[in-house]
């Protein structure tokens, strides 16, 4: 049985081409990318120990050894933040023996009256797992008709690996479906995240579960939106995290005039009031 940093080690391992860290071209290999041995020697354990590592046979690394493994991946800043986070909750994941508990749905008052002050904008509160705990109703307007605010309470982690017309509002439903699952390794709490994504997994399938595992850093970038009013939609994301309460408050900001002129059309539509879910 392997483990979150087990895979992500051996994922990236199998994505790294040697002769772009300068390695000599061994020939012919059973599978893609750097071989055990390269990456090995690049940080300085033993092969034997890397073995172990990927296969989740060793849980605990020294800080020391996931430093080296991250020089020796030329990892970037947020992969490396990611390994940093999953050699942390491996560690944890063999001794954990609580029961699961279902992720905080509450939202602090004074986030409520931060949402009502940012109205007509588009923004909403949400958390590491996906649900959308409280919008305004410009976060409302550009969501009508999707099928995302249906549920109770919304999912939007569910919706994208669940509900068809997701694939057709998301523009970038790739990016955006990597971005979902990746998010779930940084949920509050181990216990949460396996709770919710046993759950997901049953109706969900492979294609969110290879997602899952392959630990893709996500980049984050414009999220375009197809309306089913026929707006097309360009919206920039900023993200202010809640530390205490394990939420996000996430505004969406118009790209381009023309994203502007749509959003303000779609707020001149009757789609209710700020709603928050408790």
């Amino acid at each position: 049985m392997g483990s979150p940093l087990g895979d992500f080690i051996r994922t990236k391992r199998d994505s790294i081409q040697p002769e772009s860290l300068g390695l000599p071209d061994r020939g012919r290999r059973r599978s893609p990318g750097l071989r055990r041995l390269d990456l090995a020697a690049r940080a300085g354990i033993s092969v034997e120990y890397l073995t172990r590592i990927e296969q989740g046979r060793d849980r605990n690394p020294s800080v020391a050894v996931v430093h080296a493994l991250a020089d020796a991946l030329s990892l970037d800043r947020s992969e490396r933040d990611h390994l940093r986070y999953l050699a942390k909750i491996t560690g944890g994941v063999c001794s954990a023996h609580t029961q699961p508990a279902p992720p905080r749905r509450d939202v602090r008052p004074s986030v409520l009256e931060t949402l009502r002050l940012l109205e007509p904008g588009i923004a909403m509160v949400t958390n590491r797992l996906g649900d959308v705990l409280a919008h305004t109703s410009g976060y409302e307007s550009v969501t009508s008709h999707t099928g995302l605010l249906d549920a109770d309470p919304p999912n939007l982690t569910r919706y994208v690996f669940t509900d068809p017309r997701a694939r057709t509002f998301f523009a970038d439903w790739d990016e955006v479906a990597d971005e979902l699952a990746f998010d779930l390794w940084l949920g509050p709490s181990v216990e949460n995240s396996e709770w919710f994504t046993t759950e997901l997994a049953t109706v969900a399938g492979p294609e969110f579960t290879r997602r899952l595992n392959r630990h893709v850093v996500p980049r984050r970038g414009a999220l375009r939106l197809n309306h089913p009013s026929g707006y097309e939609l360009q919206l920039l994301r900023e993200t202010f995290e809640l530390s205490s309460d394990a939420q996000q408050l996430v505004v969406f900001l118009p790209a381009d005039e023309r994203t502007a002129q749509a959003a303000d059309r779609l707020r001149h539509q009757p789609h209710g009031r700020l709603r928050a879910i408790s």
